[in-house]
């Protein structure tokens, strides 16, 4: 018996060995094979300035839908209108090493140096929409920014043939695209009989500025109020709370761009001439092949995989950032890509705005058809 404990305790001490030296082996390994698939595949990071304005969910949808069939992982953050969180979520992508970097920018200068780093470490970047300057980005797409303000520019005069006086509530000055806007807006007043009498830029593009720079503009200016450009709906939605506070809702001409849904709203009940129409979906998509013909180069070219890896449809987007125009940082020429914007008004905004599915036409004529039964019931 004594002999037979022996051995029992013997086999026992085996199978813990044995055990624990299995559990070791695996506590050793587990993050190797971590490792392994965190360097497997193409991944992006894209850091948004916030959510606060409509259309930026619209454009992470369409993105990450495009991305993921392209093979692509997505890593989306959001700044909340932080500078220094955007500095913060862009050092986390260069820790995770990703393959390419998609940023909405907060302060195109403000992140220009991180952006510089993240580049000599090997990440392909894309400024989107808005412009990071003195970085030198991979490639910048947007709408064409001057023709936006073109567009609101031709939308008073033609509704205004006569003349007028108008206020200009700008957007952020750190904003690049801001001063594009700003530059079309006036190539166009100046050669007819408007006059800005009143102008404002709403830092970090805060709408309540809006509110604020027209009720300072109908204060300071005594003379008739004709129109009011707003360098988006959100601004425009504050700037007509104001008019209408004012009781001018539907008298001043208000022009804006995106084509949010109140502003759609605005448009058929009178209340806003204007929006520009900015196809997100048609942006963000190609951003998303942009991305992955960066980030499959930027792979190909450290020997992670070879070229027939690479889906036919990015081989052929790769072919298409060779043929860019470029446009300057401040330093730097980027590769440029520009989407044409559309005006939408009350004539065409159910070809435009609802023939594309941007927005219902329930959505779109809600509190018209509010407005009527109530007529209606009267």
């Amino acid at each position: 018996m004594k002999r037979i404990k022996k051995y029992l305790v013997f086999f026992a001490l085996i199978v813990s060995f044995s055990i624990f030296g299995c559990g070791c082996s695996g506590n050793k390994s587990d993050p190797e094979v971590a490792q392994q698939k965190e360097t497997e595949g193409l991944k992006i990071g894209m850091s948004f300035d916030s959510f606060v304005i409509e259309r930026w969910l619209r454009d992470r949808d369409f993105f990450e839908l495009t991305a993921k069939n392209l093979g692509a992982e997505v890593n989306v953050q959001v700044a909340n209108g932080d500078p220094q969180e955007q500095i913060s979520q862009i050092q986390y992508f260069m820790k995770k090493n990703v393959d390419v970097i998609v940023v909405i920018a907060v302060d195109g200068e403000d992140i220009s140096q991180i952006v510089s780093e993240a580049r000599k470490q090997g990440i392909r970047v894309i400024s989107y929409d808005r412009l990071v300057m003195n970085a030198g980005t991979d490639l910048y797409i947007s709408f064409d920014n001057e023709k936006v303000g073109t567009l609101m520019g031709e939308a008073l005069c033609d509704a205004l043939p006569g003349g007028g006086n108008i206020f200009a509530i700008y957007g952020s000055p750190k904003d690049h695209n801001v001063s594009m806007v700003e530059k079309g807006f006036k190539d166009v007043i100046e050669d007819s009989n408007l006059k800005i009498v009143y102008s404002k830029y709403c830092d970090n593009w805060l709408a309540e500025l809006a509110f604020e720079a027209v009720e300072e503009g109908l204060s300071s200016t005594p003379r008739n109020l004709a129109g009011v450009m707003c360098g988006n709906d959100d601004l425009a939605g504050q700037a007509f709370r104001a008019l209408a506070e004012n009781r001018l809702a539907g008298k001043v001409v208000l022009v804006g761009q995106d084509a949010e849904l109140s502003a759609c709203q605005r448009i058929v009940e009178g209340t806003q001439t204007m929006t520009v129409y900015k196809p997100v979906e048609q942006l963000a998509k190609k951003t998303a092949e942009f991305a992955a013909a960066l980030g499959y180069q930027k792979m190909t070219e450290e020997g992670r995989i070879t070229e027939k890896d690479v889906p036919e449809t990015v081989l052929k987007v790769q072919k298409e950032l060779e043929g860019l125009d470029t446009i300057n940082d401040g330093t730097n020429d980027v590769p440029y890509y520009g989407i044409d914007p559309i005006p939408v008004t009350a004539e065409n905004i159910d070809e435009v705005i609802i023939g594309s599915d941007f927005h219902t036409e329930e959505d779109v004529y809600l509190n018209v058809r509010k407005m009527n039964e109530k007529n209606d019931g009267q």
